[in-house]
């Protein structure tokens, strides 16, 4: 492999662009990312939605069909209109985060693929509910840990259509760890898994007319749908359980050492041949 000069300007000026940005940084699924001097890899998780037993009651009040969407896995108990429990697992995609300190960082959002869809049938009709069929699939949630806000991608029927980044669910309270120390992460082997739980889901106006608009829901049924957001839990809660390794990497001032050192051996084996 051969070195010169021009590939280590290119190098320098990576490791200047890396360090200007390194108020803010992203690690995704099956990537790494070196910040600072660490690397952040090994990102594996996932993040479940539980719905809350007052919107197990609403869907069961309009004979609502849950599925599950994209990559997520959802676990499903009992059938439309006798649901007891309903969640959804969807592994993360990417976590973000800021540097606080040299060694420490705090993660700031976490994003998901995949989710679950909610079918009002002629069922829901007939409950006196909706005045007609309709569904809403709600995926890809990105949870803004700082804010306390869910977005989501939203996929409606009835005019809806597909709706990026949606701001969906207010939390309103978050337990679990969301700041890490990288050094005590490597000097307890390297791999780290935090449990993390957000309570009490409240699902913002805009996103709630949306909703109504693509299940077709009545105003019994958007006026009960509603009402969850008054009850001790909200829409649920999301409980997530996520494992990152951290490792050191050399500073950039070895690499430039290194740098250095490479162009001399350069320079030395063309001035013995020049002398031959």
């Amino acid at each position: 492999m051969k070195f010169n000069l021009k590939s280590l300007v290119v190098a320098a000026a990576f490791l200047a662009a890396g360090a200007a940005h390194a108020d803010s940084f992203t690690v995704n699924e099956g990537g790494s990312l070196d910040v600072g001097g660490y690397r952040i890899s090994g990102l594996v998780g996932s993040g479940t939605l539980s719905f809350s037993q007052d919107l197990l009651d609403t869907l069961n009040l309009g004979v609502v069909q849950v599925s599950n969407y994209g990559r997520a896995t959802s676990t499903i108990e009992g059938g439309a209109g006798g649901y007891t429990s309903v969640s959804a697992a969807a592994p993360v995609t990417s976590l973000t985060g800021s540097p606080i300190t040299s060694s420490t960082v705090a993660i700031t959002d976490v994003g998901t693929a995949g989710g679950a869809t909610q079918t009002l049938t002629s069922d829901g009709v007939d409950a006196g509910v909706a005045d007609g069929t309709g569904f809403i699939t709600i995926t890809d949630l990105r949870v803004d840990l700082v804010n306390k806000d869910v977005y989501a991608t939203l996929i409606g029927d009835n005019g809806v259509g597909t709706l990026t980044n949606q701001k969906v669910w207010h939390f309103e309270s978050m337990t679990g760890p969301t700041t890490f120390d990288l050094d005590a992460i490597i000097a307890a082997g390297g791999t780290i898994t935090v449990n993390n739980t957000l309570n009490r889901l409240t699902m913002y106006q805009d996103a709630l007319n949306t909703l109504i608009q693509a299940t077709n829901l009545n105003g019994l049924g958007g006026g009960t749908l509603a009402g969850v957001n008054d009850g001790l839990n909200g829409f649920g809660s999301i409980s997530s359980s996520i494992t990152i390794s951290v490792s050191a990497v050399p500073e950039p001032s070895t690499y430039a050492l290194m740098g250095v050192g490479l162009v001399g051996i350069g320079l030395f084996a063309r001035r013995r041949r020049e002398v031959r």
